[in-house]
């Protein structure tokens, strides 16, 4: 079973492929899809939808997550980070391919055991789970990998 999982943003849309085999988890692939900050935002949200399919058509993911939206105190970060979640879900759609939703907590807790761990406790936890060779870097496509993470080890992904 493949998961992509996905890390939502304007500027940064972090992506991880996953394969989960027997409860073995093996990293695929992980980084990010960038968009240049000055372009319309339609632009920017065109390109996330190009290069996500680019991704989806080269792993054939089976099943896609990403972090949900939470509370934000810049409500215009938070529109452009929707946006970019709108644009992951229309992507799912039209591959037909499920998407499950895992709040930062959530990740964070099937990650570490605890819902408020920082982001260098997750990634350190990630590179020895996982068995990778250094921390998973960029923090977008680090926050990827915890997400499709996550999906793989929750009840969830059974369906």
């Amino acid at each position: 079973m493949k998961i992509l999982g996905l890390d939502p943003g304007l500027a940064h849309t972090g992506y991880a492929v996953i394969k989960k085999e027997n409860n073995e988890i093996e990293v695929i692939d992980y980084g990010c899809i960038e968009t240049k900050a000055g372009k319309k935002i339609e632009k920017r949200l065109s390109n996330i939808f190009k290069e996500l399919n680019k991704i989806i058509n080269k792993y054939n993911p089976d099943k896609m997550a990403a972090e949900n939206l939470y509370f934000c105190k810049n409500v215009t970060s938070a529109f452009k980070v929707g946006q970019a979640k709108g644009i992951i879900n229309l992507a799912a759609a039209k591959k037909d391919i499920a998407i499950f939703e895992y709040t930062p907590l959530q990740i964070k807790q099937a990650i570490t055991g605890y819902g408020k761990a920082g982001k260098r406790q997750v990634q350190k936890m990630l590179k020895n789970i996982l068995k990778l060779n250094k921390l998973p870097q960029p923090d977008h496509a680090s926050d990827a990998l915890a997400v499709a993470y996550c999906c793989a080890s929750t009840k969830e992904y059974l369906k």
